[in-house]
């Protein structure tokens, strides 16, 4: 039992991987259909993003609401790379309805595959590099951080939008295929079986690589951080250095997430960069349980799947109310969410009541 204990949050977590796995090959023997599928790996693109919320929210008490733009970042040099390919390096519609002649130097780069991949985590890490750096030098932490990360995320927003001729405006780039070509159709399969296990493992990479992180004195060192900056700033260590690591690191993941969302959606629009779509981010980690990586994980699936087969019909108008309300019971109630619950409230719920039995029994 100690070692169920030891190793409880890992067990779930392969417990869903194993569930994953299982749905291509349900896939083939026609269980289940291909939007389920690619629905799932737009799931997996977002647990993999809130995975890297967690590791500032939860470990290190960095609320931040602008992460949908590191998001957004991974999922337009992805779509830019796509796009490129689609057209053989030649201009896009939007580009020649915008005025353009020739392709444009910021759209160049992505005309190689390798130097995409480069992009599509260096520009999420250098912007939040440039952004922790000056923000956590100066110690600007708490509401303020959140704030001013909604501020930026909404200026890119703007910008994006007003640089129509080279992003498409708020329409985005779209009619775009994966890295392996078309994923959709029964003549496709193969390619979204390829691809799903290729998100997977990805995902299963990102666990692994945070796990270890927060089991490590680097992860002690961010909950001292979350539970008592003050006191780390006096024990000796440059906390603004950590807080900026673990920003980056958690910017690279979004853009990861962000690029592989691309894959299964087919397009990346700027409301992919918005304030809303940040704190949908932080409903899922608050909901599945901050704190925990696991739960992280969880969130992100629940909340979406709920989304998906909710939000239809009278839903459509009532799932924000309902979603809303959970967060909000969520955080008044049960802070530790999903997982605090299910580990801890009723577990120390049961031991109350068998402990109260056995006093009544012995008197």
């Amino acid at each position: 039992m100690s070692i169920f204990k030891k190793h409880e949050h890992n067990i779930y977590f392969a417990v869903i991987i194993a569930a994953l796995a299982v749905m291509p090959i349900l896939l083939a023997a026609g269980v289940v259909g291909a939007p389920i599928i690619i629905f799932l790996g737009k799931c997996i693109a977002f647990a993999i993003v809130a995975i890297g919320l967690d590791l500032i929210w939860g470990y290190t008490g960095i609320l931040s609401l602008g992460h949908g733009l590191y998001f957004a970042l991974g999922g337009y040099a992805m779509a830019m790379y796509l796009k490129m390919q689609a057209t053989g390096g030649q201009i896009t519609e939007f580009m020649h309805t915008g005025g353009l002649s020739k392709l444009p130097l910021i759209w160049k780069p992505f005309l190689s595959m390798p130097l995409a991949l480069f992009l599509m985590i260096a520009v999420p890490a250098a912007l939040a590099y440039v952004i922790g750096y000056f923000i956590f030098k100066n110690r600007v932490k708490g509401v303020y951080f959140s704030i001013i990360s909604q501020a930026l995320t909404w200026a890119a927003y703007s910008i994006f939008i007003a640089m129509s001729p080279y992003t498409n405006g708020n329409i985005g780039i779209t009619e775009i295929r994966s890295v392996l070509g078309n994923i959709r159709g029964s003549a496709n399969q193969g390619k979204l079986l390829i691809l799903f296990y290729a998100a997977l493992i990805i995902l299963a990479l990102a666990y692994a690589l945070s796990i270890y992180l927060v089991n490590t004195k680097f992860g002690k060192l961010l909950i001292a951080i979350r539970d008592g900056e003050n006191r780390t700033y006096f024990s000796g260590y440059r906390v603004s250095r950590y807080k900026t690591f673990i920003y980056v690191l958690s910017a690279c993941l979004a853009g990861i997430a962000g690029a592989v969302f691309v894959n299964f959606n087919g397009s990346i629009t700027p409301s992919q960069m918005t304030v809303t779509f940040s704190i949908n981010m932080i409903i899922w980690v608050a909901i599945g349980g901050r704190g925990t990586i696991i739960g992280a994980v969880i969130g992100a699936f629940l909340v979406n799947l709920g989304e998906y087969n909710l939000s239809s019909g009278r839903m459509v108008q009532l799932w924000p109310y309902l979603i809303g309300s959970i967060f909000c019971v969520t955080i008044l109630f049960f802070k530790g969410g999903l997982m605090g619950l299910f580990t801890e409230q009723i577990p120390e719920l049961i031991g109350k009541i068998k402990g109260k039995v056995k006093n009544n029994d012995a008197s």
